[in-house]
Order: C-alpha cells, then structure tokens, then sequence
C-alpha cells in the first residue's frame, strides 16, 4: 500500500517563504523572487502527484527556482551587454516648419490627416490608400485636395503671424 500524497496547501506553505527569501538574496530583487518561486511551485503542482513522492520534493522546487533565476540573469545580462553596446543617438529636435505643419495636420479630420499622411510620409498611392481604407479612389483624392488646402491656409496663415 503506497502512502498519501501529502496536500499541496500544506507543502507550498512550509517551504515557499524560505525558498523565496534564498531567491530573494541571490536576485536581491524581492518581487522578481517571489514571482519565480511562484513559477517553481505551479511547475510542481501540475507534476504533484510525481513529485509529492520524492524524498525531497521542496529541493525539486527549489531547484527549479534557482534553474529560473540563473535564466533571468544570464538574459539581464545579455540584454545589458546589448544595451552597452549600443551607440547614443541625438537626434535634434523638431524644426519649427516642423512642429507648424504637425499642428496643421492636427487640425484636420482623421480621414484627410491619414491620407496625407500616408500619401506624402508613407509613399502610398491613392488606388493603395483607397483599398487600405475601404473608399473609392475619388474618395481619397477629394480628402487628399481638401487637406491639402486645410493644411496651406493654415501654413500660410502661421507664416503671416510671424
């Protein structure tokens, strides 16, 4: 006659605070540890039954665990060593012609500012912006001459004030 497995419930709360608290040391990031213990004690209760019958089921966690946290560093670090690689990049700010035509574009509806956009910025012809926005072609030329018109008083009218 082979013994009960022992309840989960019972297992999880002996061991999980102490195996948190050692990835919590070795981590020193306390929510990262509590997290990966977390996955350590799901990995073993969808195995339970198997694992309930080890001499010492909380080492098989407890490994997993810090199987886990080894894997989350060696991608931090690769991850920061990618970083460090990187070169900074300035870029300069927006151009003041830059910011007026923006502000331009905002002020128009949404249909005619996406087939500007998408026209002048994106490269698309009318018949590609005509298929993507579900429109006849005539649809998108008269958004194209409207906001084009919008978007030149607007530019003209900016140019005026200054």
């Amino acid at each position: 006659m082979s013994m009960p497995e022992p309840p989960f419930s019972e297992f999880y709360g002996a061991h999980f605070q102490r195996i948190a608290l050692q990835l919590y040391a070795y981590l020193g990031d306390h929510a990262e540890a509590q997290d990966l213990a977390q996955e350590a004690f799901c990995r073993a209760l969808e195995q339970w039954p198997r694992i309930s019958r080890y001499a010492d089921p909380a080492g098989w966690v407890r490994r997993v665990a810090w199987n886990l946290a080894t894997s989350r560093l060696r991608r931090l670090r690769t991850a920061l060593g990618f970083l460090a690689r990187q070169r900074e990049q300035h870029v300069d700010g927006p151009t003041p012609d830059r910011v007026a035509l923006v502000a331009a574009l905002g002020t128009l509806p949404a249909t005619q500012r996406r087939a500007l956009v998408l026209h002048h910025l994106g490269g698309l012809g009318v018949a590609e912006i005509a298929e993507q926005e579900g429109v006849a072609e005539g649809t998108v030329r008269s958004w194209l001459t409207r906001g084009r018109a919008k978007v030149k008083s607007q530019l003209t009218a900016e140019v005026r004030h200054v």
